[in-house]
């Protein structure tokens, strides 16, 4: 039964969705600690409208997302027609998929992140600041490795939540299988088929195994830095 469904699509599927997490949580997690430091430690006009824009993504539905995508970036839409220029689509392509998938994820990462750094003791960074450390002294040395249990932490909400985005990515990138079918599309392409509940079952497990193993994964390393660091 399980080779049945382990077809080259669903290969391509995992495959697919497993390179759209990677790529957008190591895209999206650098700019969202630099996010995350603007909202915690800048004070500047207009704080709160981008600390609202951060989490536009989590209350609209993420088909909503994924229409805003199309007229943004589809072939007709302002970025998308600039980035034409360059040769560069992302529309039903699967590096639209990273983008989709990021948008979605990018909020969760911003408030792990701002969690961590709001923990930072900021007593350190000015006893540091006092014998002459340099701000990226600081933050290299001390505000950094303070944050790395939370680092992990926001790298795995964002992998989870790239590996199992489906609303903004079918929306804006399709569902073809080889090119642009994720594994939460490929479920959704199987539930439309009558007796296709086995090959359903086995994908969620697929998909239940994935996401346990990046929750694994960073908490081992999490342990492994507390340990290393004690």
């Amino acid at each position: 039964m399980t080779a049945d469904v382990l077809t080259p699509e669903v290969w391509g599927a995992i495959r697919l969705s497993l390179w759209v997490a990677f790529w957008s949580t190591l895209i999206g997690l650098p700019l969202a600690l630099g996010v995350a430091h603007l909202l915690v430690r800048k004070r500047f006009w207009g704080r709160p409208i981008l600390d609202a824009l951060v989490h536009v993504p989590l209350v609209l539905p993420p088909v909503v997302t994924g229409y805003l995508l199309l007229v943004l970036f589809g072939r007709r839409g302002v970025f998308g027609d600039m980035l034409a220029w360059l040769d560069i689509t992302l529309a039903f392509r699967p590096a639209g998929a990273v983008l989709a998938a990021g948008i979605m994820a990018f909020p969760l990462m911003v408030r792990a992140l701002r969690i961590a750094l709001e923990a930072v003791d900021t007593g350190l960074e000015e006893a540091a600041r006092t014998l002459g450390a340099g701000r990226w002294a600081i933050w290299r040395t001390i505000t950094l490795p303070m944050m790395v249990p939370g680092i992990l932490a926001a790298a795995m909400l964002g992998f989870a939540k790239a590996m199992g985005e489906f609303g903004a990515t079918i929306t804006f990138v399709g569902n073809t299988p080889l090119e642009t079918q994720t594994l939460p599309s490929a479920i959704y392409a199987l539930l439309q088929v009558p007796g296709q509940e086995g090959a359903v079952v086995v994908l969620v497990v697929i998909s239940i195994i994935l996401s346990v193993g990046a929750l694994a994964a960073s908490e081992l390393l999490a342990s492994w830095w507390r340990r290393r660091n004690a």
